[in-house]
């Protein structure tokens, strides 16, 4: 997947999940992350789970190869933003890699509910989690990140520009998963003459704990879920966008990708790698042309 080392990525939200891997992705290839998270072993997030921590996470980037820097902190609070970037530049004096993975706000996505029937302070909450918490940190990361050209911004998101053209399940978690394609694109303009490069990048179906737990299944027997939700066939584990990210980390044509929407089935096919299981799945065609466009086909046929 390509040499990170001497390289220093900030993984912001990288407790659990899709933030996770990429992490622990990045540090297999040798980098120093800095993880970031509201979880730590003595504190929990209102997301309410306590079986995954940012120190943890950073234990698993150190064992992969890297070396992980577990940071607690809210990145709604631009000074606690403001010190860890701080804290980056003075101990590395550089930041190759800055991955906005934040959200932590699918406790409050209602479904079914009109815009004017969602509680506003759920709405807005799920605007701070999922666009204002990004924005402050590529504000604050930025100017550390432009330093050295080929550094690269990954905003990680829900969907790709071309699906989330339709309605994504409530007015306010639509505007959260788009933010970071747009906030991708206007970036990518921002820092067209530094050398710097910025994407979105989604992850398909995701297999994450909480995914997991919600259909009752492991990653060892996750293909039971199918039983009842037979889209779940196309899902991926998390080691699928970390490999995607990891690859465009390594990439030193990364620029051709500037502003770009991607997703991991699309970078798979790029950059030949695949999931834990050997295979490919493309989650994001199998919803554009089964779920949306009817087409005859079963999720098999995407992997």
């Amino acid at each position: 997947m390509g040499d990170l080392s001497g390289k220093t990525a900030l993984v912001a939200g990288a407790t659990r999940g899709a933030g996770r891997a990429i992490a622990v992705g990045l540090g297999a290839a040798g980098a120093t992350v800095y993880v970031t998270g509201r979880t730590s072993r003595q504190q929990a997030s209102e997301v309410g789970r306590t079986t995954e921590t940012i120190e943890e996470t950073a234990e698993l980037v150190t064992a992969a190869g890297g070396e992980g820097v577990a940071v607690v902190a809210d990145h709604l609070d631009p000074e606690q933003v403001r010190a860890l970037v701080e804290r980056i530049d003075a101990e590395r004096g550089r930041l190759d890699v800055l991955v906005n993975d934040l959200w932590g706000g699918e406790h409050l996505v209602v479904f079914g509910k009109r815009m004017w029937e969602t509680e506003l302070d759920r709405g807005l909450r799920m605007l701070e989690l999922g666009v204002k918490s990004h924005i402050i940190t590529s504000w604050h990361a930025l100017p550390l990140l432009i330093r050295n050209p080929g550094g690269l911004v990954v905003e990680i998101t829900d969907g790709t520009a071309r699906t989330n053209e339709r309605f994504r399940e409530n007015f306010f978690y639509d505007l959260a998963k788009n933010g970071p394609i747009r906030m991708a694109a206007t970036l990518a303009h921002d820092l067209r003459d530094t050398g710097c490069t910025a994407v979105s990048v989604t992850p398909g179906w995701l297999r994450s704990e909480q995914m997991l737990e919600a259909f009752g299944v492991t990653e060892a027997n996750w293909r039971d879920a199918t039983a009842k939700v037979p889209g779940f066939g196309v899902s991926e584990s998390p080691l699928y966008v970390a490999r995607a990210v990891a690859a465009l980390a390594a990439d030193p044509d990364v620029h051709r990708w500037n502003g770009q929407s991607l997703s991991s089935g699309q970078l798979a096919r790029e950059y030949g790698f695949t999931d834990a299981d050997g295979s490919r799945p493309d989650a994001w065609a199998y919803i554009e042309e089964v779920e949306i466009g009817g087409a005859n086909r079963t999720p098999d046929d995407y992997r």
